[in-house]
């Protein structure tokens, strides 16, 4: 019956997928603008990490897109609402406008826009997109995940049916101890490193079939491909616990966690 009442009430949304995954778009070509350029406009936040013109103009696109659904939006570049207001939220955005902001300085090409909506702290629903790439992802809770790339074509993407770990994905900026020792015990499994949430994608599209992170994230660095992760049929669980990454807590950090094909 809950998942019957969620997926009326996600109907509400349907009608605006394609106005969210232009959102997502347009964010991504507000980054392209500042991509390579001297004019990056360099800074640094409270917590050191890096701030660039790019991050700003893509909340700015973004906010503009979401604010007709007329529910709240949580930015990693917007205001910071305390958890006395988010705890009464019931739906809301979650948004990181540009993910792997220090893969973007590098000019690697790994980053992405990131727009999740948030039902009872779960990613229901999330857009990705990885603007270098021109890669366009979505994918809905129980309606399923899709890939567009450059050329306009759509398919449907699944995770691995593989029942062994073949290949293992990596931060490509975060690969500490506590994850090589991870890895390390899959000693016949191929490693790929990747910036960003595009790690996550790679278990959605099938083509790896573990993440580990045990490297602190934010909330809104995980949530739009979690919600893609588990249209395509996977798991995002915390570290040694068989429950998955919740959202709207009341500290934003993510605990580590591991990215699983099903």
């Amino acid at each position: 019956m809950e998942i019957l009442i969620q997926n009326i009430r996600m109907r509400v949304f349907e009608p605006n997928l394609e106005a969210l995954k232009k959102t997502a778009v347009d964010a991504g070509k507000a980054i392209l603008q500042f991509y390579k350029k001297d004019t990056i406009g360099l800074e640094k936040k409270a917590d050191n990490s890096p701030l660039t013109l790019a991050d700003k103009a893509a909340h700015k696109v973004i906010v503009t897109g979401l604010k007709p659904f007329g529910i709240p939006i949580l930015s990693e570049e917007g205001q910071v609402f305390p958890y006395l207001t988010r705890k009464a939220w019931d739906y809301y955005w979650l948004v990181d406008p540009l993910d792997g902001t220090k893969e973007f300085i590098k000019g690697n090409g790994e980053f992405t826009v990131n727009i999740a909506l948030i039902h009872k702290g779960k990613a229901i629903l999330g857009v990705v997109y990885a603007p270098v790439l021109d890669w366009l992802y979505w994918g809905r809770i129980n309606d399923g995940a899709w890939k567009c790339e450059g050329n306009g074509d759509t398919v449907p993407i699944n995770v691995s049916k593989e029942s062994q770990v073949r290949c293992i994905v990596a931060s490509r900026s975060h690969l500490n101890e506590d994850t090589k020792k991870v890895i390390e015990k899959y000693p016949n499994a191929e490693m790929v490193s990747m910036g960003s949430s595009l790690k996550l994608l790679l278990i959605a599209e099938g083509k790896a079939e573990l993440y580990p992170r045990l490297a602190p994230t934010m909330e809104w660095d995980t949530a739009a491909a979690h919600a893609i992760v588990n249209a395509a049929g996977g798991k995002v669980f915390m570290l040694d616990s068989e429950d998955e990454l919740v959202y709207n807590k009341e500290d934003l950090l993510n605990p580590s966690f591991l990215v699983v094909n099903g």
